[in-house]
């Protein structure tokens, strides 16, 4: 096993997921929701949205790719980075500070991203708030169900774009070859093994969700239950698949099926239990 590479991931799963549900809660709390095809938070038709949403942007990317010259397309995706950027990293300063505190926090870091754009230690923040702020506002918008369709969706559909369609591997090298913020650099002295933000929201929307749930019948910390499983049972998945990956250095495989398997497995066994 390479202890180096599990070190890091462990490290960046536990402080963006920790700091998405400190964020989820604060939002929970506060009634904020988003709206994406209705208000109702258990309709499945939100989570058949949302899939849609997302291969609506994944056709924006890859017509950026493949259609604009090289630096181009750096710059429309450049434009879209920081767009969410903002927009994410706004959501997770303001669940702890003052709306214009949190709003200068968001101005410096895209400013810090532009002047800094190589710097891998400063996209892997950008991409940890990023996370945080999407995965948690997700999880407060939704429903278990939702979510748990949502998922599901997803791992098909990532499964679908590895290995049928591959352009999500084509999409991921002209990524993380332009240092963006929509994956996390874990390097080793070998190798710097990419790890899309994806792969860290879905888990992060679905615990929040539970913790939105779990909170209406217990109070803290027994409400946390749950979501700390949960997410227990994704690292789980998420270690299998990179380790995996660590000893077949250049082959694709993507995460999210694995993951999704062990958090439904997860979460059925606390909820047979009562949480």
């Amino acid at each position: 096993m390479n202890q180096r590479l599990i070190l890091g991931l462990a490290t960046i799963f536990i402080a963006t997921q920790l700091l998405g549900l400190f964020v989820g809660q604060s939002l929970v709390g506060a009634g904020v929701q988003a709206t994406i095809v209705n208000d109702n938070p258990n309709d499945v038709w939100n989570a058949i949205g949302l899939v849609a949403y997302i291969l609506v942007g994944t056709g924006i990317v890859l017509a950026a790719i493949v259609f604009l010259k090289p630096h181009h397309s750096y710059w429309v995706m450049k434009a879209l980075e920081t767009l969410a950027i903002f927009g994410t990293s706004l959501i997770v300063f303001s669940a702890f500070l003052d709306g214009q505190i949190a709003l200068a926090l968001s101005i410096i870091l895209i400013g810090f991203r532009l002047v800094y754009a190589k710097n891998i230690v400063l996209r892997n923040i950008s991409s940890t708030l990023a996370t945080a702020g999407v995965g948690a506002l997700l999880g407060a918008s939704l429903g278990v169900a939702p979510i748990l369709l949502f998922m599901v969706l997803l791992s098909v559909y990532d499964f679908i774009a590895v290995f049928k369609t591959k352009h999500m591997v084509v999409m991921a090298k002209a990524l993380t070859s332009k240092n963006l913020a929509f994956t996390f650099a874990l390097p080793t002295p070998e190798h710097t093994f990419e790890l899309g933000t994806g792969d860290l929201v879905v888990p992060l929307a679905f615990s929040v969700a539970v913790l939105k749930a779990s909170s209406a019948a217990h109070a803290f910390p027994i409400n946390w239950l749950a979501s700390l499983i949960v997410l227990g049972a994704s690292l789980v998945g998420l270690v299998f698949t990179i380790e995996y990956v660590s000893k077949r250095v250049g082959t694709a495989v993507p995460a999210l099926p694995l993951q999704s398997a062990f958090m439904i497995i997860a979460y059925a066994l606390v909820w047979w239990v009562g949480f």
